[in-house]
């Protein structure tokens, strides 16, 4: 098996430690003769002199670190959306979701990923067209979420949900969220949606404060195509959020169709923990 060669490094860039963490990560693959691509920005804040663009990266990384927190490894998974490189996430603080390897556990685990295939999780992907007036205007692949929201006025919107064309109901909400098995720790946790092993192949339907108290979330195929079309907004401003990340406004008679993308997210996995140590230390169960 041909061993990896050239390792992409991005970094969380408010978070100064990631500064000594990259120079020193450089530094030790250089010293195995390996290739380390350092996203532009980190490569002019930390002075290192090779400044490949992000799309010459995406082409040539076998293998990508990430150094900070989940949200900045959603924001590179949207990024090599479409390829298989493995992405090794490092939380500089407690634990993520995502980024579930420590700095300790860093140098070890990279070894390892340097000797032989990494060990990974195949992270389900999200598809996401928006139509107006009845043409597709943008195609987003996201790997957490898809989520509808209001603007700061206190009116509900009106939601139409569909599923495989068939009308699930209208939502008259602050918002409506549909996650992957792996965004479903997130806003839709929160929103009081439930969790769901990142291996299940499914997709979850959560509203947010909905007017009807009867509306539950609901999980769904992941062969399912949800259709969800701006009915009437109230003169309120509603938005798409992606990932947490992209944010677009709608207008009404919009309509957003979600379905499981084609190409998956590769996620290099802790050998020495499993999901379910995460879901206690990080949601904190069994502490009094």
């Amino acid at each position: 098996m041909q061993q990896i060669q050239k390792v992409a490094i991005f970094a969380k860039m408010n978070d100064p430690r990631c500064q000594g963490i990259a120079s020193d990560l450089i530094k030790w693959l250089e010293e195995r003769n390996r290739l380390p691509l350092v996203e532009p920005n980190l490569a002019r804040l930390i002075g290192h002199s090779a400044l490949e663009s992000e799309e010459d990266i995406r082409d040539q990384a076998e293998l990508v670190v990430v150094l900070g927190g989940d949200g900045t490894l959603i924001s590179v998974a949207r990024l090599f959306s479409g390829l298989s490189v493995p992405i090794l996430g490092v939380n500089l603080g407690s634990l993520g979701f995502l980024t579930e390897i420590t700095v300790e556990e860093l140098y070890p685990r990279l070894e390892l990923c340097l000797q032989s295939a990494p060990r990974v999780s195949a992270r389900m992907m999200l598809m996401v067209t928006l139509f107006r007036e009845g043409k597709a205007k943008e195609i987003y692949n996201v790997l957490n979420d898809v989520v509808f929201n209001k603007g700061a006025l206190a009116r509900i919107v009106d939601l139409e949900t569909r599923i495989n064309k068939q009308i699930l109901t209208t939502y008259k909400a602050d918002g409506l969220i549909v996650a992957t098995p792996t965004g479903s720790t997130g806003y839709s946790m929160s929103a009081g949606g439930p969790i769901i092993h990142p291996q299940m192949s499914c997709i979850v339907i959560t509203p947010i404060c909905p007017h009807t108290l009867t509306n539950r979330p609901i999980v769904v195929t992941d062969e399912s195509i949800i259709s969800v079309t701006i009915a009437s907004s109230f003169d309120e401003k509603v938005y798409l959020t992606l990932d947490g990340q992209v944010g677009i406004e709608l207008q009404e008679g919009d309509s957003v169709e979600v379905r499981k993308a084609l190409n998956k997210t590769s996620l290099v996995m802790s050998r020495s923990r499993d999901y379910f140590e995460l879901l206690r230390t990080k949601l904190k169960w069994g502490e009094r």
